[in-house]
């Protein structure tokens, strides 16, 4: 059975994008790179909402002419040739190796089924039910020396309480803080 990592950015007040859905805020330094290109080795698979997918597809097909930044540069080639799959009811022929599911019950199948980890970055409402499904192994949760006083949180209000297990924290680029977390039984 494959396992489901979140891996998220938010700000120190708990936001996963500002107030007008901005997200150049996060800052990836040298150990953070290496961190993000560590579990993307270790998950065969990439997974996105469609919000979060329509970001990463409509940014990196095409990244060296938009940006000369090292991560991006390196992650490019991975992100299009990597397995993708899409938690969506409106994608349709998303093309670069991507898989559309269409409910979050068609995904624990595929979880059931899989044999690598598949990897949720970003976004908060697959996340959100994919949590309140139980789907969710691990959290990965990078915390940005930033206050955006508002936008969209990282997680629901008024969810389930779930007991979780602190698995690593540690210091990255002397600038965020990485916390991972496993899911515990109750």
């Amino acid at each position: 059975m494959s396992k489901i990592v979140h891996y998220v950015h938010t700000s120190l007040d708990g936001f996963i994008e500002g107030p007008n859905g901005e997200f150049d805020w996060p800052m990836m330094g040298p150990e953070l790179s290496a961190y993000s290109f560590g579990l993307h080795e270790r998950a065969q698979t990439f997974l996105y909402g469609r919000r979060v997918w329509d970001m990463m597809a409509g940014y990196w097909p095409d990244v060296e002419s938009i940006s000369d930044d090292a991560h991006d540069l390196a992650f490019a080639p991975i992100w299009r040739e990597a397995a993708k799959i899409v938690v969506s009811t409106s994608v349709e022929n998303p093309g670069w190796n991507t898989t559309v599911v269409r409910s979050v019950d068609e995904l624990a199948k595929l979880k059931e089924q899989g044999d690598s980890d598949l990897l949720l970055t970003g976004g908060a409402d697959l996340a959100d039910a994919l949590t309140e499904a139980g789907l969710i192994d691990e959290y990965h949760v990078v915390v940005h020396p930033v206050l955006l006083g508002g936008g969209k949180r990282l997680f629901a209000e008024g969810r389930s309480r779930r007991p979780l297990r602190l698995v690593e924290t540690r210091m990255l680029d002397n600038r965020t803080v990485l916390s991972v977390h496993a899911v515990t039984e109750s």
